[in-house]
């Protein structure tokens, strides 16, 4: 299962919108830096109304709905690439994760201690980044001194990383995330092989204060972080308020509904951020449904008919013969798999079919 790890700086809400996402107590959530040392995990189920509506059409007994996970890693500071605070067991759990959540503070709140003293989103995240690409810096320096002998006696892997590594160094230099460096499709492949902090697809979150998360795109906070967002990392940045979503997590569905339209919204900053991020990782969803249950699952992005059979199990995939599919659109306006089907909206695909986000599927194979 793929990993979404969450960062910022000391107290910007990272723990208390972990125990959210999660619905637990887990994280230790204190108005102190380093709360957390040991990284927390959980397994978030990713919401998506397409299942309730698949469900009342097929009339479903049970709902399976997709899951990631989520990593809750320590606080960074200004001096973790040099092993400040706890920055050598943050680099390396950052390390472990396949995209980053940078929980940024957009909120003022003189009772809640700022690491640096006052609110700046844009330093905050300036500092995580420095420190993200420091480490990143001196990662490649080792990397081409491992390799610039091979490379001498003509080893063309070595060439080539070299070559990588003469664009790679002075983007670094210029505090530029490696993500963001334009490479061509062989030099991305090769660039995964260098587990680099700052090429993880990364979005940030802006954390608000409780009166603020109904009229959040009038925060001063967080227009500043979704320009930077744009323009420095071509990424989002999605709105929650850790405080509130800590409250729901003991309350029912309904409470928590009527709650949230107490104060203006419609729904949670963490459904929001649990899709995203999701998304961030390149994941997507198809759906099976029958009487016996209506179910979510994950696939990656640009995966074919017989790669998303065997996420159901490796027999289908092996023994993958067609796909019986309709979108999620189609059948919904339909109304019924049979109307589907004489609409021509239910399809038969073969070995080549890329599964899209949303198909409802069903697999002929023979092992």
């Amino acid at each position: 299962m793929l990993k979404a790890g969450i960062v910022g700086l000391p107290n910007v809400g990272k723990s208390t919108l972990f125990n959210a996402l999660t619905r637990t107590r887990k994280a230790q959530a204190a108005n102190y830096p380093f709360c957390t040392i040991d990284p927390n995990t959980g397994v978030v189920t990713v919401p998506d109304d397409r299942l309730n509506v698949l469900s009342n059409i097929s009339k479903s007994q049970k709902l399976v709905p997709a899951v990631i996970e989520f990593v809750d890693i320590a606080g960074l500071v200004k001096g973790a690439s040099q092993g400040e605070g706890l920055g050598n067991q943050f680099l390396q759990h950052i390390r472990e994760v396949d995209a980053i959540v940078q929980v940024v503070r957009c909120f003022e709140d003189s009772n809640i201690h700022h690491v640096s003293g006052s609110v700046d989103p844009i330093r905050d995240i300036d500092v995580v980044n420095t420190e993200l690409v420091l480490s990143d810096i001196a990662a490649v320096q080792k990397r081409k001194d491992r390799v610039t002998k091979s490379a001498r006696g003509g080893d063309k892997l070595s060439k080539a990383e070299l070559e990588l590594i003469a664009k790679l160094e002075p983007h670094l230099d210029s505090g530029k995330p490696a993500i963001t460096l334009e490479l061509s499709h062989e030099e991305s492949i090769l660039l995964k092989t260098f587990f680099l902090l700052t090429s993880k697809p990364t979005l940030f979150a802006c954390n608000v204060a409780e009166n603020d998360l109904a009229t959040a795109d009038d925060n001063k906070f967080v227009k500043i972080v979704r320009e930077y967002a744009a323009q420095h990392h071509d990424t989002e940045a999605v709105v929650i308020s850790a405080q509130i979503e800590s409250d729901l997590v003991d309350l029912s569905d309904a409470d928590a509904k009527e709650y949230l339209e107490g104060l203006g919204v419609k729904e949670s900053g963490v459904g929001v951020l649990i899709r995203a991020a999701y998304h961030l990782l390149g994941l997507r969803t198809y759906f099976t449904t029958g009487e016996k249950e209506t179910r979510a699952w994950t696939i990656h992005q640009g995966d074919t008919a017989p790669k998303a059979a065997g996420v159901i199990h490796s027999d289908f995939e092996r023994g993958f013969i067609a796909a019986e599919c309709t979108a999620y659109d189609d059948l919904v306006r339909l109304g019924s798999f049979a109307k589907a089907r004489e609409s021509a909206k239910l399809r038969i695909e073969g070995k080549e079919y890329v599964v899209q986000d949303g198909d409802v599927m069903e697999f002929r194979f023979n092992v």
